[in-house]
């Protein structure tokens, strides 16, 4: 408790805590596509429960990766060699990771360019299981939560202020979960724009895997500018169906 009271009374604690939360917030932007364009896979009346559980899963692994955070940290150091080229834990989870969601946006994008897959699909009932959603959620999580514990650790060695920030930036994310995949749902041109998203993210993390660092402030930035000429376009063609 006292340890407690005296980071409340700390204002550098808070400052910290802010940092770490809207850095966590983030790195969720990643996560929140993945999931929004994963849980519309799933039955309609059980997408809710898909992505709360998925979070509330993944948030458990997450407070299990801080509470081995020191040695989540020496995941930098090499751990073998390929070709010459070393390898550390951290590298080999991002390029698994990277792997996963270059597969998966690739598989989407094929499925929904290909007709008769379409046709297959719609025909087949449920593409996705509750379950197999939760477990993706989970997986992708851990590969994206390596990466902000290393980060917290450097930032911060108080443990409650970076339990606090992973909870309260997985709350964000289940309120926002919904109505991001609402709308994605509602605007195939959104989905295909979030799957090359989901690629561009993909591919990051296999060239960090390889050692060639890009910069997430640039891969935003092309989000935040290829969502915004979208945005255009769907006003545009509102404006033009709209009888006069």
């Amino acid at each position: 408790m006292d340890s407690i009271e005296r980071l409340v009374a700390d204002p550098s604690a808070w400052a910290a805590l802010a940092t770490l939360i809207a850095m966590e917030v983030v790195l969720g932007v990643d996560n929140l596509v993945f999931i929004a364009i994963l849980s519309n896979r799933v039955e309609a009346n059980r997408r809710a429960f898909a992505r709360t559980a998925g979070l509330a899963l993944a948030l458990v692994f997450r407070l299990i990766l801080l509470a081995f955070a020191a040695e989540i940290v020496h995941l930098k150091e090499p751990l073998v060699t390929l070709l010459g080229h070393p390898f550390s834990g951290r590298d080999l989870l991002l390029l698994a990771g990277g792997l996963f969601l270059v597969w998966k946006a690739t598989a989407e994008i094929h499925e929904r360019v290909d007709p008769d897959a379409e046709e297959e699909n719609e025909s087949s009932g449920p593409r996705l299981a509750v379950s197999a959603a939760m477990l993706q959620i989970v997986m992708i999580d851990i590969v994206f939560s390596v990466d902000s514990i290393i980060t917290a650790v450097g930032m911060t060695s108080e443990f409650p202020i970076m339990v606090v920030a992973v909870v309260v930036a997985v709350a964000l994310m289940m309120v926002a979960s919904k109505p991001l995949g609402d709308f994605v749902h509602r605007n195939p041109s959104v989905l295909m724009l979030a799957l090359s998203f989901l690629l561009m993210i993909g591919m990051t993390l296999i060239a960090d895997g390889f050692g060639f660092h890009i910069e997430r402030g640039y891969i935003y930035a092309a989000m935040f500018f290829s969502s915004m000429v979208e945005t255009f376009n769907t006003l545009a063609r509102r404006k033009v169906r709209r009888p006069r």
